[in-house]
């Protein structure tokens, strides 16, 4: 059965919502809670926790659901793995399967976020009998390919160093991140926004120059308009106690899930499906050839919608788009 949340547990306190921790197969999922109705579970991606979701909690509830978002495993509150193996995808699949159990429920719909959204999708294609329908945000549906995804993206780099490639060898952007934490989650989230983000033609962050480092290229300056001071406080505080290790595991294990998921080479996802993206965030133009698929790969897609002016971090820099989209396509999966 869920536990309330120890006091301890309250640093990313969202009104409304109700702080739970599940057991499941692989450990402990903290999540947050409110309304009541048919599961929607909400993931979200890199580098946040569940209160990225503070905005759609409140909006999902009073749409008649219950709204249920968690910290993914090795973040926030959220048990940490250990091997680095243990944050492969199945494994992530494995904890939404457990979170539903935990709450007395059968199925939910799933909303993923930035690395959020492949686990969501994910979880729907492996367990299409548990997760009915799917909403991804950021990140695009793209089905198994022929190429190992390291490879790919070492191609992607070019003359320069691929973040994701950055990112593979333990303790390396540990080193870079964790002597400040907050500065690094500032600079993150202020070079993806739509508000604050470089102009074109800038160098990207992304992409990495030898001897270089990520932040060396981000954005220096205030804020971007939907992130406060205090909240920025919150998260940074969550990624102190955590480390960054958990939350880039994720990131070391893409040719482990290739390998894994071999046998749903090139599959659809027919359930009900949604689309969000802003019209300035990477993954929209690095990846509109897979966005233009989707008219094959997600045959059951209900709607796609690509807001202007908005940059990554898409359901906390447009909350009431976001939420407007989501509701009216949750009434229309709804069970």
């Amino acid at each position: 059965m869920p536990q309330p949340a120890t006091a301890a547990e309250h640093s990313t306190t969202v009104p409304g919502a109700v702080h739970r921790s599940v057991d499941v197969p692989g450990g402990r999922i903290h999540l947050l809670e409110q309304g009541t109705g048919p599961l929607v579970l909400m993931i979200h991606g890199f580098p946040e926790t569940s209160y990225s979701w503070r905005h759609q909690l409140s909006a999902v509830a009073a749409a008649g659901f219950r709204a249920v978002a968690i910290d993914v495993r090795g973040y926030g509150r959220s048990s940490a793995s250990g091997p680095v193996e243990g944050y492969r995808m199945t494994a992530h699949v494995s904890d939404n399967v457990g979170v539903v159990h935990a709450l007395g429920e059968e199925t939910a719909t799933v909303i993923g976020h930035d690395w959020g959204s492949p686990i969501a999708a994910n979880s729907a294609l492996l367990r299409p009998d548990m997760f009915t329908a799917v909403a991804m945000l950021g990140v695009p549906y793209a089905p198994w390919s022929a190429v190992r995804p390291t490879e790919g993206f070492a191609r992607i780099g070019g003359s320069e160093e691929f973040y994701v490639s950055y990112f593979q060898e333990p303790g390396r952007a540990e080193a870079e991140i964790e002597p400040d934490v907050r500065g690094w989650l500032a600079g993150f989230y202020t070079s993806l926004s739509g508000d604050t983000m470089p102009p074109p033609g800038s160098k990207s962050p992304f992409f990495v120059p030898a001897g270089a480092a990520m932040r060396d290229r981000f954005t220096g300056g205030a804020l971007p308009s939907w992130l406060s001071e205090a909240e920025l406080d919150l998260l940074s505080a969550e990624f102190e106690r955590t480390g960054l290790t958990g939350a880039l595991g994720r990131y070391r294990n893409v040719d482990r899930d290739w390998e894994d998921l071999a046998a749903w080479d090139g599959a659809r996802l027919s359930c009900p499906a949604l689309f969000v993206a802003g019209a300035l965030d990477s993954s929209t133009t690095w990846m509109a050839d897979v966005i233009a698929e989707h008219r094959t790969t997600l045959p059951g897609l209900v709607s796609s919608h690509i807001l202007d002016g908005c940059g990554h971090w898409i359901q906390q820099e447009r909350p009431a788009e976001v939420n407007a989209l989501l509701t009216k396509w949750l009434h229309t999966v709804r069970p």
